[in-house]
């Protein structure tokens, strides 16, 4: 669904807009929290604050202001995690200066043009990964974009490690031909 119609239908019916927003941007919103806050939070601290990170959208964007989606959802996000980053870390005792190289990083390195042709590319991979059907997405999905193990997802999909390694090598390649079909070369 295209930002325009996601902005139509919060007009119109938003509840349905901001579902649509959710379902849309909740992996680039958790992608950007999971990033910042990294070694100072649990998944659940991540979980916690892409919630926080829509509840904030949606309270405060009107569907009449002029803006681009990605760019306010990404603004709001690294804030969000910038500041549940420095309140993980007051609360574990570790203390994180202005001048940390993650924090400078994430501020100042980041190259717009470079991150958005990846983030649309990501989109429509994680669009591609989506056809393939559960399990096969779940577990592309959780081997290469959280750097799960087969015995952790077998966990998680209640199958065997070696049928999840075996799943990931045939979805890898029905997903390699859908992207070739599309023109999609990685």
């Amino acid at each position: 669904m295209t930002d325009e119609k996601i902005i139509s239908l919060m007009r119109e019916a938003p509840s349905n807009g901001q579902r649509a927003l959710f379902d849309k941007y909740y992996n680039y919103v958790f992608s950007i929290v999971s990033r910042i806050i990294s070694g100072f939070g649990s998944q659940n601290d991540s979980e916690e604050c892409v919630i926080d990170v829509f509840a904030s959208v949606m309270m405060k964007m009107h569907p009449d202001d002029n803006l681009s989606l990605r760019s306010y959802i990404g603004a709001v996000a690294r804030n969000a995690a910038i500041s549940m980053r420095r309140s993980l870390a007051s609360k574990n005792g570790s203390y994180i200066s202005s001048d940390d190289e993650a924090i400078a990083e994430i501020a100042d390195d980041e190259n717009i043009e470079e991150s958005t042709d990846n983030s649309v590319l990501a989109d429509i991979l994680l669009d591609k990964i989506g056809e393939l059907g559960t399990p096969d997405s779940v577990i592309i999905v959780q081997k290469y974009y959280y750097n799960k193990t087969s015995g952790e997802i077998a966990k998680m999909t209640g199958m065997s490690a070696a049928a999840v390694r075996v799943r990931c090598g045939r979805a890898m390649n029905r997903l390699k031909k859908i992207l070739a079909e599309d023109g999609i070369m990685l």
